[in-house]
């Protein structure tokens, strides 16, 4: 029997080098294109962004209000693929002398976020040009990394996967279908969308792998550590809610009373935790996941942790 799970995991892992190789993209060639962002269309789609249940902002407030959270969209994912990339390649040396495939899967894996932290830094950069001063995104991602990756490597790759499935969910079901989106905002997250697809399977053959080690003892405490790391990410989006709705207060062009700032704020940190947690967490094929290797007690316990934040 484990013969054959690991003759499957293996084929799985040569498949995500075969598409690896095929969707293989170059930030200049590809994405930016010598471009600039287009400041009359929306970055982020009103399903991520839900800037039309504020309506007491003008059509022109909603447009610059998705572009802050475009910036700090892309902006959250070069913070968190720092950890990631710092992870995938440490599980990358369990197969130096075993599964070739797995190897490159991996070292592809890595190489790939390495190139995306670049993106989004180069993202951020043409944002700045753009944009009125004040914005602020202060998270150190090496520090940021270093928390994550204190936690058990179940709670880390959990987190992982949740991560690039709702990757995947934001495009598919959001940021392709808009019409009104800034072209190279757009583009960003196709390309990025292209490479998180293969990166899910990854997470998902190592959290199993992981998983089947545990004794039921060491995955109550990575269930607790998973939701310590929601906790922490929930408290980054606060921080950042905040942060960015002091900014569009500053430099939306007129003064909005204190009611409707406090409802920008809510707002915010309500997209926020749609777009980080909820999203994610309520995929499919995470709960699938999840109902794999959790007993229903464990699987309450996510479930009715992250129920709180939506």
């Amino acid at each position: 029997m484990s013969s054959t799970i690991q003759t499957t995991s293996s084929e799985r892992f040569a498949r995500c080098v075969e598409v690896s190789k095929r969707v293989r993209w170059d930030i200049d060639r590809d994405v930016i294109r010598g471009r600039v962002f287009d400041l009359t269309q929306k970055f982020l789609p009103d399903g991520l962004s839900k800037v039309e249940e504020l309506n007491f902002l003008t059509t022109e407030e909603k447009r610059f209000l998705s572009q802050i959270q475009g910036r700090t969209y892309a902006n959250v994912f070069a913070l968190v693929e720092r950890y990631i990339d710092a992870k995938i390649l440490e599980l990358s040396r369990d197969y130096a002398l075993g599964d070739q495939n797995a190897l490159e899967a991996l070292v592809r894996f890595t190489d790939e976020e390495l190139k995306h932290q670049e993106l989004f830094r180069r993202i951020e950069h043409l944002a700045s040009e753009q944009a009125l001063p004040g914005y602020t995104f202060a998270w150190d991602p090496n520090e940021v990394a270093r928390a994550i990756l204190s936690k058990s490597t179940w709670a880390v790759l959990l987190l992982t996967l949740h991560i690039e499935l709702f990757t995947q969910l934001h495009y598919k079901e959001s940021i392709e279908p808009d019409e009104n989106l800034s072209p190279l905002f757009k583009d960003v997250f196709l390309y990025h969308w292209r490479e998180e697809s293969q990166h899910a399977v990854i997470d998902e053959l190592e959290l199993k792998r992981i998983d089947a080690r545990m004794s039921p003892e060491a995955k109550d405490r990575a269930v607790d550590e998973f939701l310590e790391l929601v906790g922490a990410v929930d408290g980054i989006l606060q921080a950042q809610a905040a942060a960015d709705a002091k900014y569009f207060l500053a430099t939306c062009g007129r003064s909005l009373p204190d009611s409707e700032g406090d409802e920008v704020r809510a707002g915010l940190l309500k997209a926020y935790r749609w777009q980080y947690i909820i999203s994610g967490a309520s995929h499919p094929h995470l709960l699938k996941v999840l109902a794999g290797l959790l007993d229903q007690r464990q699987t309450k316990r996510i479930i009715d942790a992250l129920a709180t934040l939506s």
